[in-house]
């Protein structure tokens, strides 16, 4: 999981997890704390109902495949759990997303060109002049990493004006 998300589950408060923790303990972690897709299999065998079809589960399993042997331990699942367009509704939205651009600042934030920031957003074409002055702004002139509005950039993800734009 990218650490710019990550950085965003460590800038919830407890009151916020609740949610989030009692949805990792379902998955019963291991004795180290992390889950496997193990886990996730015998949650979903464990509260599958009738109304679930048989084929259901294969699915999302499926679906669930690139996790392969790799454990995730709750951080992490946090990260993969929120979305960020639900956390943009929260009144504390604006000190949620500047503390977990501190944290990210700490532990995951480098120097980044134009073209690689269009990519991170899946800009994966050759980025148009509007592409370019979208990720512009998001890049600091002192040391070409992300600033405060590049990580909400990064966090909102791709746009699609500029992917269709690039392709013409």
């Amino acid at each position: 999981m990218h650490k710019f998300v990550c950085a965003l589950s460590k800038a919830l408060t407890e009151d916020e997890l609740v949610y989030l923790r009692a949805q990792f303990r379902l998955l019963e972690p291991n004795k180290d704390g992390s889950v496997s897709l193990e886990n996730f299999k015998m949650a979903l065998a464990r509260n599958a109902t009738d109304v679930m079809d048989e084929s259901w589960v294969p699915d999302i399993l499926s679906v669930m495949g690139p996790l392969g042997d790799r454990k995730m331990y709750f951080e992490e699942f946090c990260a993969a759990a929120m979305h960020i367009l639900h956390l943009e509704a929260v009144d504390r939205w604006e000190q949620i997303v500047s503390t977990a651009f501190e944290h990210f600042e700490q532990e995951g934030n480098r120097v980044i060109s134009d073209e690689e920031f269009c990519q991170e957003l899946g800009i994966t074409r050759k980025p148009s002049p509007a592409a370019l002055s979208y990720v512009q702004d998001g890049i600091r002139n002192s040391d070409s990493k992300l600033n405060l509005t590049g990580y909400i950039k990064l966090l909102r993800g791709p746009k699609l004006i500029f992917m269709e734009e690039s392709s013409t």
